[in-house]
């Protein structure tokens, strides 16, 4: 996939850019019907809440029953993201759904609530989040360069948090720019079940949280941790295991 720049920019025609890099489809139908979403995507109130929740799931790869939509959400490449039952998406949230070729680019389970101004961004990554899950509001998750994020099942995602996999870039060479030397392969991240991290904890590419472990707020991990695992700090440490005395 070209930069975001590089494809706004590049060669082509206007229309033909803004179906690659926002629709995600070249189809005449496909982009209509996305037209037709984002002017309901304004809406305020109970009209446009109820008017997105009738025509918003077609708009998706797939959407299970029972979702709803606030005002004001700005989708990128639809047809990559798929939601399961109960998925409530607030005002202001970001799903950017864009890949080469993969078509399960956001995957999020059944009753899964992404709060105010959540932001979930893939730029040839993926993203997948299980059952029951919360992201407070202003959380961002991304993943880029094929290091996938995952969260498993009934975790809970405080304020401000910032998770990403394939954040650093290579740096060998000082005879080009840091940003033409791509992305540095980090194996993504991954959050087990019932993980509770608190607001602005941020999880670098490389970490795995354990089943049920905890992050303190304003935690930033740069290492993997056990199951049931207390952590804590800049960067953060264990401090304890829950269950012990």
């Amino acid at each position: 996939m070209k930069k975001t720049h590089a494809a706004v920019t590049g060669r082509g025609s206007t229309l033909r850019k803004y179906q690659e890099v926002v629709v995600g489809s070249r189809s005449w139908p496909d982009l209509l019907y996305f037209e037709w979403c984002m002017l309901l995507s304004v809406l305020p109130g109970a009209l446009g809440m109820a008017l997105r929740r009738v025509f918003w799931p077609r708009m998706f790869g797939s959407c299970g029953r029972g979702c709803m939509f606030g005002s004001g959400i700005v989708v990128r490449h639809p047809g990559r993201i798929r939601l399961g039952r109960n998925v409530i998406v607030s005002e202001g949230c970001v799903l950017d759904g864009r890949h080469t070729d993969c078509e399960d680019v956001i995957l999020l389970g059944d009753n899964v609530i992404l709060s105010n101004n959540v932001m979930l961004s893939c730029k040839n990554g993926t993203i997948r989040i299980g059952d029951n899950v919360g992201l407070n509001a202003q959380t961002i998750v991304q993943s880029t360069s094929d290091c996938p994020v995952e969260i498993g099942s009934d975790c809970v995602i405080g304020q401000r948090c910032f998770i990403i996999g394939g954040g650093n870039y290579h740096t060998d060479r000082i005879d080009i720019p840091i940003r033409e030397q791509g992305i540095r392969p980090d194996g993504g991240v991954r959050l087990e079940e019932d993980v509770w991290l608190g607001g602005n904890v941020t999880v670098l590419g490389g970490v795995t949280m354990g089943r049920s472990s905890i992050a303190a707020a304003g935690s930033v991990l740069t290492r993997s941790v056990e199951p049931l695992t207390v952590c804590m700090g800049v960067p953060a440490r264990v401090v304890g295991k829950r269950g012990e005395r």
